[in-house]
């Protein structure tokens, strides 16, 4: 099963209530129509808006007398869903999980692999979800009578200062936004409306236990699991587009994406002026004989897209906007209709691709953490690209694979001396041989973005020592501005942002 180019909807902002409760501004960083939904359910009302791409979001939602879907993503088991309810072949997402709920109820979430994040209103109950991963972030504010939700928190925060409450228990609170709580990955928020209360329920956890498994075993299903993934996600008909550095992790994606698309495959790199990985990524698309682009940024074209990143994946994490700042650039550089891109994004979290040394217990014990403290940061977020129209996916957070390669003991990540082994050894006889061998490299160094970034903190004046708290306070700061106060990030001179910290810090 491959997918259409676009999902329905890339998001929603909406608002469940018992009387006359009102919707705020719809504002999203995502690019796309903006459709508003009315409808009056035999106990509860709803307003929203999906924002979603130009073929409208009829997917998006569905409805009957008491129960209503508002659905933003995709599904990836579709035929496994589709034979369980005996669904018609043009069912939408949003129709299977109504389906899925009418059968199931809440624990229907248990049963969707998918990169959504879905609002199921029924009776005095409103359902906020989240895919395995949290792929797709989405946040609420519960109050008595009235619940809002959306799948960018600054469009609550532009609904104004609420009664703070008690905090939902499993549940973050978000930065400066009284009452808002992001709904944890791999879980459902279940309200109730009339009171406001909420219980999380999980949906999915990362596994814990491990499995030993031969080396000839470990590939043939690591290679099959990470196939269906990437074929589930390839557009129906079109050609494939994959962003490519030239490591395993994305160079697997290209080649299990050029082995199976008929109408030819697109890759495209980015570069700065101060570092890049053409080279590495030419040889991968000489290989596969893909339509390949390569985009250099200057350094400070670069920074500049800071107060961009954070406001689009609404993160607090310094490393993490470090991640997402070169993906930020090259998402925005794409021209032409919106396109669905495949990346080789994650696999370092379950495979500890960042932990070069040879203790397997030190290895596990990262992979443990990774997994258990991914939560939030919203790395995986879509906006990121959303902002440019386009539909971002990555097939190593497909439910499956994920389980997979977590379960997978250590001594199969890092075999022979190899980080990644497993990963690298199942796509061997795909790929050219250096890049299997290729050393790890994040998307942050082979682009210079961590050390520009730390470039531009010393030239403000600040030490050494305290570099890495300035990059906290300026990634806070951009939050505070763009997020939740609602500057625009075309306003935000990033220069003057560190030079304020790092003068504030002397005092």
């Amino acid at each position: 099963m491959t997918q259409t180019d676009l999902p329905a909807a890339f998001g929603f902002l909406a608002s469940a209530h018992t009387g006359g409760g009102s919707i705020p501004a719809a504002v999203f960083a995502t690019r796309g129509r903006h459709t508003r939904l009315s409808e009056r359910l035999r106990t509860l009302s709803v307003d929203a808006v999906l924002v979603h791409p130009d073929a409208g979001p009829s997917g998006a939602h569905a409805s009957d007398a008491d129960t209503l879907v508002l659905f933003a993503g995709e599904i990836y088991n579709r035929d496994e869903i589709d034979d369980t309810l005996d669904s018609p072949a043009n069912a939408s997402d949003a129709e299977r999980v109504s389906g899925l709920f009418e059968k199931y109820d809440l624990h229907a979430f248990r049963l969707i692999n998918g990169r959504y994040a879905a609002l199921l209103v029924t009776g005095t109950r409103v359902l906020a979800a989240t895919d395995h991963a949290g792929s797709v972030p989405l946040y609420v504010r519960p109050d008595p009578g009235h619940v809002l939700a959306a799948t960018e928190v600054k469009g609550l925060a532009a609904a104004g200062a609420a009664v703070r409450g008690a905090p939902v228990a499993g549940a973050r609170r978000v930065r400066r936004t009284p009452g808002v709580h992001q709904v944890p990955a791999g879980a459902v928020l279940d309200i109730r409306v009339d009171t406001g209360e909420a219980t999380v329920h999980r949906t999915w956890v990362p596994p814990v236990h491990r499995l030993l498994t031969g080396e000839n075993e470990a590939l043939n299903n690591v290679r099959a699991a990470l196939e269906r993934a990437v074929v589930r996600r390839l557009p129906d008909g079109g050609r494939p587009l994959v962003v490519l550095s030239g490591g395993i992790d994305s160079s697997a994606v290209a080649a299990l994406s050029a082995s199976v698309a008929t109408a030819g495959m697109d890759t495209l790199s980015m570069g700065t002026d101060v570092a890049d990985e053409f080279p590495q990524a030419r040889v991968v698309a000489e290989h596969l004989a893909s339509r390949h682009r390569e985009f250099t940024v200057d350094t400070r074209d670069l920074l500049a897209l800071l107060p961009h990143t954070v406001y689009a994946a609404e993160s607090l994490d310094p490393a993490v906007i470090e991640y997402l700042l070169p993906l930020t650039a090259l998402y925005r550089r794409i021209d032409g209709p919106p396109r669905r891109i495949l990346t080789g994004y994650g696999a370092d979290i379950p495979l500890g691709g960042m932990h070069r040394e040879d203790r397997l217990p030190n290895l596990d014990t990262v992979v443990a953490f990774d997994m258990d403290t991914f939560d939030g940061l919203n790395e995986m977020s879509p906006v990121l690209s959303t902002v440019a129209g386009h539909w971002s996916t990555h097939p190593y957070w497909d439910r499956e694979v994920l389980e997979l390669l977590t379960v997978l003991e250590a001594g199969l990540k890092r075999r022979y001396g190899r980080d990644k082994w497993v990963l690298r050894a199942a796509m061997s006889d795909l790929l050219p041989a250096e890049t299997v061998a290729r050393p790890k490299l994040g998307v942050h160094e082979g682009s210079g973005t961590t050390a520009s970034f730390s470039l531009l903190i010393r030239q403000a004046g600040a030490a050494e020592d305290d570099v890495a708290a300035v990059k906290a306070r300026v990634v806070q700061e951009l939050f505070d501005l763009t997020v939740v106060g609602g500057v625009d990030p075309d306003e935000v001179v990033i220069e003057e942002i560190i030079g304020k910290i790092v003068a504030e810090g002397r005092r």
